[in-house]
């Protein structure tokens, strides 16, 4: 293989669509245009519900967490991605492989955190409405967030450190755009079966676990939503919980399909794309276009910007 001579233990070989240099054109011409997008929209979220007083509220703390989040997860893979797209080098050093592997396990896990206690957030707003801002307090949601973090970092340090400690036997080419933990276990040449029942095991924790915590929260809050006799009341908790329910289903349904595909395929490629791109650029969208408020305030901070 071409690549050869550029195997050392001090950097690996990502792939990517190397064999179809036609179509690594298109896909840096794509990412590079969703990055932007992402970049835009979840700073803009960033800005503004921090700028406007109104937006100062629980469930606008946790939205500034997932937009933070997004940013740090996109920025931590598709710069280095671009890179590796626009140019004939598709190295990458060990150092900058590991500090993406930590930075992408650590924000992954994150997320799904993050999502399962914006829905007990969103359960706590529609099933007990009168109690709401003193069980979703400020203290207590910075503790949640903080936990959630937390938490993801020991997850992240653990998989990661046993991942890169992996004997390759001199292997460092890897079927793949960036530097996942699946695509470096391939590549190890030793019996694998422990980390792999590792991952499966803290699979079952940080995706199956929240997202089971999560639609048994839509349950109680589909029951309460029932309950709600007034057709203005029942619609606007409907689109209170819309938004997020709609990230959940993109995330959730695409991070479940995407393992269920052979790690070396083009498909599982394409949805690993799609997981690390499309869905933080949409997550941003979505609440601005289903939420009055945040429009609001996001033509208040434009025409302000423009002088008018």
């Amino acid at each position: 293989m071409r690549y050869n001579n550029y195997s050392s233990p001090d950097n690996f070989i990502l792939l990517g669509f190397s064999d179809h240099p036609r179509l690594e054109m298109i896909f840096s011409g794509i990412v590079t245009v969703f990055y932007l997008i992402t970049l835009v929209g979840n700073t803009a979220v960033l800005l503004v519900s921090l700028l406007y007083p109104q937006l100062h509220t629980p469930m606008y703390f946790f939205l500034r967490n997932l937009s933070f989040l997004d940013l740090c997860f996109t920025t931590s893979i598709i710069p280095q991605m671009l890179v590796n797209l626009w140019g004939q080098d598709k190295t990458i050093s060990y150092v900058g492989c590991a500090i993406q592997l930590y930075s992408y396990m650590w924000f992954g896990s994150a997320e799904c955190l993050l999502l399962a206690v914006m829905s007990y957030d969103r359960f706590t707003a529609v099933c007990k409405p009168l109690h709401y801002l003193i069980i979703m307090n400020p203290q207590v949601c910075l503790q949640m967030v903080s936990v959630a973090w937390g938490i993801s970092l020991a997850n992240s340090v653990m998989l990661c450190t046993l991942t890169l400690k992996l004997p390759r036997c001199g292997n460092h080419i890897l079927e793949h755009f960036l530097c996942e933990l699946p695509a470096l276990v391939k590549i190890a040449c030793i019996d694998t079966t422990t980390i792999e029942m590792t991952v499966f095991a803290l699979g079952i924790v940080f995706i199956l676990i929240p997202l089971f915590f999560i639609l048994i929260s839509y349950v109680f809050i589909a029951k309460a939503v029932l309950r709600i006799k007034s057709a203005v009341g029942r619609k606007k908790a409907v689109n209170t919980c819309g938004s997020h329910l709609t990230v959940v289903s993109i995330f959730y349904g695409t991070i479940i399909y995407m393992y269920m595909q052979p790690g070396n395929s083009d498909q599982g490629k394409f949805l690993t794309l799609f997981y690390n791109l499309v869905t933080p650029m949409l997550n941003p969208l979505i609440y601005t276009l289903r939420n009055n408020e945040v429009k609001s305030a996001l033509k208040k901070l434009f025409w302000k910007k423009i002088g008018i």
